[in-house]
């Protein structure tokens, strides 16, 4: 059996690197295969895809859900010519499977597919779904689910419970031990661009006091903030790695003892899978307030701690951090809590789910 696949999906790496996941997969399943990325031209889908060998096609696309009035009739406006790219697209490709991974891009494509009787599905990473996905889990064939009941925002009987796919390298760094240099190492993730608040408060938290105990940080500030963090930690002496973007993950989360986090789905996906202890901030103005959902599904699970971001200070974030470096079996218990939300097998599952709808 061939497999031309169609990936489509962007505007976040959390929404890239599941579809990412699964395209790998497929090809070494079927190594003849052709895997097609549909995605935006911005520079977070460039950037994502780059180091990958997939093709790759942009199509002209603009969001529609959190904007202006005049923004919204712009994107609607839009929406034919996205859609005739897409069918553009797809009748030259002649794909056999369509995945939407989420992001706004995914509509043009997925429908397209859909007009020319193509298999769709789509895959959803958090607990509550945006606006494309649930729109277009009522015409596609299947939908594949990542958090339990997510699957009452679409029809009964096409979600299917698979997890949220995690890249093989962040796989096989599960298993990998850290460097014991006994040094304590925090990461702070904002999601692939960054976030400006959560930046601040670590800055704020320990730029003007360096702990005393072997504490070092590893940032990852998005573009706009990179120079800024980067010189307060080195002014004030905190033993920090500072970079606007991570490109090796998999060595990233493999030495953190604690991670720092906004709460997208992958994120939550990647820190189950390594079983990494966190403290999470959701994104406030998220869509639905869904980050809220994703990460009080660890919290009360005692995997993580979670904080509003109006209701944390850097302070308190402080004495959070080092109040949970220094109580190791307490780091260890909510290690291994994590440990029990991953899903190592979403990959293999999405894959398996899709090469029986071909088959149906």
């Amino acid at each position: 059996m061939s497999m031309r696949m169609i990936v489509t999906g962007g505007g976040t790496g959390g929404h890239l690197f599941p579809g990412i996941a699964v395209a790998e997969e497929m090809l070494r399943r079927f190594p003849q295969g052709r895997i097609l990325f549909v995605s935006t031209d911005r520079a977070i889908d460039n950037k994502t895809l780059a180091a990958r060998s997939f093709e790759k096609k942009a199509i002209a696309c603009l969001p529609l859900k959190g904007k202006s009035l005049l923004k919204m009739l712009k994107s609607m406006a839009q929406l034919p010519i996205s859609l005739w790219q897409a069918l553009r697209i797809v009748r030259a490709f002649r794909p056999q499977l369509v995945l939407g991974v989420g992001g706004y891009v995914t509509g043009p494509v997925v429908l397209a597919a859909r007009l020319m009787g193509v298999k769709t599905c789509i895959h959803e990473q958090n607990s509550i779904p945006g606006m494309a996905n649930r729109m277009l889990g009522k015409i596609v064939d299947q939908v594949y689910i990542s958090i339990p009941g997510s699957e009452v925002f679409f029809p009964k009987g096409k979600a299917v419970l698979t997890g949220n796919p995690v890249r093989a390298e962040l796989l096989d760094a599960a298993g990998q031990q850290k460097d014991q240099s006994g040094i304590k190492t925090v990461l702070v993730l904002g999601g692939s661009q960054g976030a400006h608040r959560v930046n601040g408060l670590m800055v704020e938290a320990f730029a003007p006091n360096p702990s005393a105990e072997k504490v070092q940080v590893r940032h990852q500030t998005g573009n706009s903030d990179e120079e800024w963090v980067r010189k307060a930690y080195a002014t004030a002496g905190v033993m920090a790695q500072v970079s606007a973007f991570i490109s090796d993950m998999a060595a990233a989360y493999r030495d953190a003892d604690l991670v720092v986090s906004r709460a997208g789905a992958t994120t939550l996906a990647e820190l189950a899978v390594l079983g990494k202890p966190a403290i999470l901030i959701p994104f406030p103005y998220a869509a639905d307030d869904h980050q809220t959902t994703n990460a009080a599904f660890l919290a009360q699970g005692g995997a993580a701690l979670m904080f509003q971001e109006r209701d944390l200070d850097a302070p308190k974030l402080r004495r959070e951090i080092l109040g949970l470096l220094r109580d190791a079996p307490r780091l260890q218990s909510m290690a291994a809590k994590m440990k029990q939300f991953a899903r190592p097998e979403a990959t293999a599952a999405i894959v398996e789910k899709s090469i029986q709808l071909l088959a149906a």
